[in-house]
């Protein structure tokens, strides 16, 4: 993806913060918008999806947290990445917020670098598999456009991380990779996440994906892998 086609959507009610921020993106030649409340993000997400969110926990209308959830439930929206901008560093709060969706979180204060880093390597993560074209495997279409799977033409409903974990593993056919792979390239790697979370999404992935769920193969004592084999 280019870098002049990134557009970066700061969701936060501080203004000294989004100027800093917004400061930062620029460097990397990033398009930045801002809005200050859950109401105008939405509103804005809606007429113009961007390539990356970075949302504050605590909004004036309600929880970043809330919003997030909303982002994750619109099929539209499910697979744009979201970094967490929060003040709560308890391993808890950590832990809510991944498990609601967010791709990455940074506890403030923190490094204006930090954050460009973290958005890049986040935007690099989700480059390889952010083609246009459609990924096909067996019965099942994975479209990165319409952030969609079918079965046989038939839409289902997946869910945020299985959607990411499927497709990173289709644009990998015929490759194993381990628990902490899967972390790493899919999540980020996350001290807060087990990597028992995997076999977690693993099953509930192979439940999305019904009799295709055949595909998913677990190698023993290594990984997972996508095969049609």
């Amino acid at each position: 993806m280019a870098s002049e086609k990134i557009t970066v959507l700061i969701v936060e009610d501080e203004p000294a913060i989004i100027e800093l921020v917004t400061f930062s993106l620029r460097e990397a030649a990033w398009q930045v918008a801002s809005v200050h409340t859950a109401a105008e993000a939405w509103e804005y997400i809606g007429r113009r999806p961007p390539q990356l969110i970075l949302l504050d926990w605590m909004l004036p209308d309600q929880t970043g947290l809330r919003l997030l959830a909303r982002i994750r439930a619109d099929r539209n929206f499910a697979a744009i990445p979201v970094i967490m901008l929060t003040a709560k560093s308890m391993e808890e709060d950590k832990l809510a917020g991944l498990n609601q969706g967010a791709d990455d979180y940074i506890t403030k204060p923190f490094s204006p670098r930090e954050l460009l880093a973290r958005a890049k390597a986040l935007m690099r993560r989700n480059n390889p598999e952010m083609v246009e074209a459609s990924l096909s495997a067996g019965p099942v279409t994975l479209d990165p456009v319409s952030n969609s799977v079918a079965i046989d033409q038939a839409r289902i409903d997946i869910g945020h991380a299985e959607f990411k974990l499927l497709k990173f593993l289709m644009a990998h056919p015929e490759r194993v990779f381990s628990r902490s792979q899967l972390l790493d390239k899919v999540w980020g790697n996350h001290a807060v996440i087990e990597e028992r979370t995997v076999d977690v999404h693993v099953l509930r992935l192979r439940k999305a994906l019904k009799q295709a769920e055949g595909l998913i193969k677990t190698v023993r004592s290594v990984g997972y892998m996508l095969s049609e084999k």
